[in-house]
């Protein structure tokens, strides 16, 4: 069953995602981002080009030829399919999915493992509480990470 997590208190959630993803990128493992707003994603592909001076985060979108070879895949389209153009080599972990749009990913229990950042905007709360329900309704259990009690920093 797919492992759904969510982190809520984030003080702006595109970059805590950044910083998310960098973590996850750092300890091996590969992910596909999701988001249907292209505006959203586009502003979260910018970001990871600058949000910090000292690292980069190796990422493309799906279409991109170099996918199967890049740790983290951006779609707006379904993210399955995005996984499958950026199949894992033989020995490479399962890709994971970061939602960052307001709904819930299609094909998202295809997936290992789900992240899910939540900001402290009242709309964002808002549609993650609609997530966490669908999310639950489908049969899954969703877990609770608070990331305001966490000390600042990686």
């Amino acid at each position: 069953m797919t492992r759904i997590d969510f982190a809520f208190g984030a003080p702006d959630r595109l970059r805590m995602a950044c910083q998310v993803v960098r973590k996850r990128v750092l300890a091996g493992q590969r992910l596909v981002v999701y988001c249907k707003d292209g505006s959203r994603l586009a502003a979260f592909d910018r970001m990871l080009w600058a949000f910090d001076d000292t690292s980069f985060v190796p990422h493309v979108l799906a279409n991109d030829p170099l996918a199967p070879e890049t740790p983290v895949v951006l779609t707006a389209g379904n993210p399955q399919q995005a996984a499958q153009a950026a199949q894992a080599q033989a020995g490479q972990p399962a890709l994971w999915l970061l939602n960052l749009d307001s709904d819930c990913p299609p094909s998202f229990d295809t997936f290992e493992r789900v992240l899910e950042i939540v900001s402290d905007d009242p709309d964002d709360k808002q549609a993650a509480r609609q997530r966490w329900r669908v999310y639950q309704t489908a049969g899954h259990t969703p877990l609770s990470h608070d990331l305001s009690r966490q000390p600042s920093g990686d």
